[in-house]
């Protein structure tokens, strides 16, 4: 067995099962595992082919008769915000971002918990234990970071953390950034924080030079998709490749 062959990652194909966003219809994926010291480059280039990571699992969709999932990324250099997203920006400004290594804690999970809970009560996810969440953040082989966004507390001494909003668990690549999961505190729904951690993205890929960041799929009429078109300009991946993607957004005002 030649050493090209040790590295060449396998491939798997699971059993279809009920699709989450498309009723009637059933979804199976391709699989490969990110372990050891060429995962970051084999993320990276996964990536691009439309794959999406959980946990040390590289997977993307291999439907039978559906195509209907198509991976999204943003052009960040090029992205200007629309009136509605610089609301957002000025609403959130008392939001402070920073960054960590990725370890969970307890105030996350409890966070998390409750955003199941609210959103995600029937969903694949709605079981996960506070040692599946730990799972969720820690078990990379890839560049990954968390991301914490709090409300600044003006009146507690400088070194006091304020109030948990937000959580981002997102990979730094080659070519941008990729969120792979984020969730917010479901009691302040009026501020839109899953946009906003977006629009955080997209800065942060604007700092480090970075020119895309990685949405996951995108499926057309699919309610829980919607927004992920709203950030524009963005490539969609078809079946010639990256084609950029520019219909009018519907959120201009």
């Amino acid at each position: 067995m030649t050493n090209q062959a040790v590295q060449s990652p396998q491939f798997f194909l699971t059993a279809p099962s009920p699709c989450p966003y498309l009723p009637g219809q059933f979804e199976r994926k391709v699989f490969t595992h990110l372990v050891g010291e060429k995962a970051p480059e084999l993320n990276d280039l996964l990536t691009q082919g439309g794959f999406r990571r959980s946990q040390n699992i590289a997977y993307r969709p291999a439907c039978e008769s559906c195509r209907a999932c198509i991976s999204v990324r943003i052009l960040a250099s090029e992205f200007k915000p629309t009136r509605s997203m610089k609301r957002n920006l000025a609403r959130n400004g008392d939001i402070q971002s920073q960054e960590f290594p990725a370890e969970p804690s307890s105030e996350q999970y409890s966070m998390f918990r409750a955003y199941l809970d609210a959103r995600h009560d029937e969903g694949g996810m709605s079981e996960m234990s506070v040692l599946d969440y730990a799972m969720m953040v820690e078990d990379t082989h890839v560049p990954t970071r968390i991301i914490e966004y709090r409300v600044a507390n003006k009146e507690a001494q400088d070194n006091a953390k304020g109030q948990l909003v937000a959580v981002a668990l997102s990979d730094l690549m080659g070519d941008g950034l990729s969120m792979v999961y984020s969730y917010f505190d479901p009691d302040l729904s009026d501020r839109s924080l899953g946009t906003f951690m977006i629009l955080d993205h997209i800065r942060r890929a604007k700092a480090l030079g970075l020119p895309h960041v990685y949405l996951g799929y995108w499926v057309a009429g699919s309610r829980k998709m919607e927004y992920k078109t709203r950030f524009l300009p963005q490539d969609h991946l078809v079946a010639s490749g990256w084609k950029r993607y520019e219909e009018p957004s519907k959120d201009e005002t």
